[in-house]
C-alpha cells in the first residue's frame, strides 16, 4: 500500500487547479469587460468618461 502514501504528482495537481482558476477568473473578467464596452448593453463606457471629466476642476 504505499501508493497511498506517495505524494509526488501532488504539486503538478495543485498548479493545475490553480491554473484553472486563474483562467477562470481571467474569462470572467474579459466577459465583463467586454460587455461594459459594447453598446448593446445598459452600460455606458464614454458616457462615465465624460462625467469623470466634466466633475474633474480645471486649475487655472
Amino acid at each position: 500500500m504505499s501508493f497511498l502514501k506517495d505524494e509526488g504528482g501532488q504539486g503538478a495537481a495543485e498548479y493545475i487547479l490553480l491554473f484553472g482558476g486563474v483562467i477562470v477568473i481571467a474569462i470572467a473578467a474579459l466577459l465583463i469587460y467586454r460587455a461594459y464596452f459594447s453598446s448593446n448593453s445598459g452600460l455606458n463606457a464614454g458616457q462615465d468618461v465624460n462625467t469623470v471629466r466634466s466633475s474633474i476642476p480645471l486649475n487655472q
